[in-house]
């Protein structure tokens, strides 16, 4: 269930020249192409001890959402399984996307999402890294994961278009 996240600015302490008004504000269907386009992307947790963990990660943007897999054993995953919030970012620091939200485990039927997921991650195809679409449709669901987001930050020319995204909350499709 995609929905479009509302708009607004996001409040900056003085002196960083954020416009007062709506007017240059970025709208979702600019950012969202950059999300489901990247390659690489930076995944932040918080440890148990409430030290950071970020890894670089591939994935996928789909629905709205970003969906990505690896063996329940890793750092990121035991993290996110004590506290689901984390903060997804793509490589460049010059046009930045930001998102925070939760990740959890997920499966997925192999006729249905798994179909779209092993075609969306295609995009790696060249890496060596095509999964089947039943990749994900066992009980545990074969290390799928997926990021629901609830807000994220984004300018392409800062401050001008600094924009923050608000999203409603939303459900996974066939959870774990």
């Amino acid at each position: 269930m995609e929905t479009t996240p509302t708009s607004s600015r996001p409040t900056f302490p003085d002196g960083y020249g954020i416009p007062e008004t709506s007017e240059g504000l970025l709208t979702w269907d600019q950012v969202e192409p950059r999300l489901r386009d990247a390659m690489h992307y930076w995944l932040s947790s918080v440890r148990p001890d409430g030290r950071p963990h970020s890894v670089p990660r591939w994935g996928v943007w789909l629905d709205g959402r970003f969906w990505y897999d690896g063996a329940p054993t890793t750092r990121h995953t035991r993290n996110v399984e004590q506290n689901p919030a984390v903060t997804l970012t793509l490589e460049s620091g010059t046009e930045v996307v930001i998102v925070e939200g939760e990740s959890s485990a997920t499966r997925a039927d192999p006729e249905g999402l798994g179909a779209r997921l092993a075609e969306a991650f295609g995009k790696y195809a060249s890496s060596g890294y095509t999964p089947p679409a039943d990749s994900w449709s066992v009980p545990h669901g074969g290390g799928l994961r997926v990021v629901t987001p609830t807000r994220a930050m984004a300018w392409f020319a800062f401050p001008q278009d600094c924009t923050r995204f608000t999203f409603r909350a939303a459900t996974t499709e066939e959870p774990v």
